[in-house]
């Protein structure tokens, strides 16, 4: 990792033998629960459409998939694996994993955001949040009124695509489903419990990030939490490397480098934390696997034919 370059090696193991090991500990817990709370979130995006339990074990095996195999085809793979323990078909899955998504931008940006005047100057503290919140609620409004009028939305896609072939080529099935798993915005009773726990297990990543910082650095303050975890959701966003190994790293390194914290110990705190998200999701997810009689090579297949299926679909139609 370009990252490894910048850090001095000896004050990076230093930072890693000083550290606070017991807030450590207590960051591992707080993932558990942050994983409990996106369970919670993921089934109220699908209006309870499949059991808990699955839910949690199948959200679990999408990240230790996305920790092993690029480009985010965890994300597939769990719409696939919950396909088939629920009575959900892929693309409703895989649609409501496209609205968590989209959540999960705007909640960064509105983050980042908020936590930005304090770094470049508190004078613009007040302004900022107000913008950040006009920003979260216009990325709901539209994502509302593309649920209210899906039909119309589809069309207009449709229309567009039989101009512009390539949209039809990368989402010709992934829009339709889109739109139709939008519909959870039209119902107030779980639009709200969905946004409720998406906020409640942001707060815990705040949380997670301050604890954890606070296990290298003395007296971190919420600011550094809160910045550092906005910039390091949008750096990750993007499908990268398999666990956005190295992109997670540098963009905590920079965001920290900021508060003009040392290279090594920022690094030092973005190694711990990685490595707590893979151990957790790891262990659940790798349990899920076992239990679902699942190997990582057949499904890596699997999810290979189902993502170049629109694709095929498409070249199919232009032959004929």
């Amino acid at each position: 990792m370009a990252v490894l370059y910048l850090a001095d090696f000896r004050r990076l193991m230093e930072a890693l033998r000083l550290a606070d090991y017991t807030l450590a500990l207590l960051g591992v817990l707080i993932s558990l629960l942050w994983l409990v709370v996106r369970g919670f979130a993921w089934r109220a995006l699908m209006q309870q459409g499949a059991s808990y339990s699955e839910v949690f074990l199948t959200l679990n095996e999408g990240y230790l998939i996305n920790n092993l195999l690029p480009l985010r085809l965890g994300e597939i793979a769990r719409a696939y694996l919950l396909s088939r323990k629920s009575t959900l078909s892929f693309w409703q899955v895989l649609s409501s994993i496209l609205i968590e998504r989209a959540m999960d931008i705007a909640l960064a940006v509105g983050v980042l955001l908020v936590s930005l005047p304090f770094v470049v100057g508190a004078s613009l503290a007040r302004q900022a949040a107000l913008g950040a919140g006009l920003l979260v609620v216009v990325v709901f409004a539209a994502l509302y009124l593309l649920a209210r009028f899906r039909a119309q939305a589809l069309r207009g896609f449709q229309r567009l695509g039989s101009q512009v072939p390539l949209l039809l080529r990368l989402g010709g099935k992934a829009a339709p489903a889109f739109f139709d798993g939008l519909a959870v915005l039209t119902n107030a009773s779980a639009f709200w419990r969905a946004s409720g726990w998406m906020l409640l297990n942001w707060g815990i990543a705040i949380l997670q990030y301050y604890l954890m910082l606070a296990a290298f650095v003395q007296a971190p303050g919420l600011i550094l939490a809160t910045f550092s975890l906005g910039v390091s959701a949008l750096g990750v966003a993007a499908p990268s490397s398999p666990g956005a190994v190295g992109v997670m790293e540098l963009s905590v390194v920079g965001a920290l480098s900021l508060f003009n914290l040392d290279v090594s110990t920022a690094l030092a705190f973005a190694f711990t934390l990685h490595f707590i998200q893979y151990l957790t999701t790891g262990a659940i997810g790798g349990y899920a696997l076992f239990r679902d009689g699942e190997t990582l090579t057949s499904l890596y297949r699997r999810v290979r034919r189902l993502r170049d299926e629109p694709r095929s679909n498409v070249d199919e139609t232009n032959r004929g």
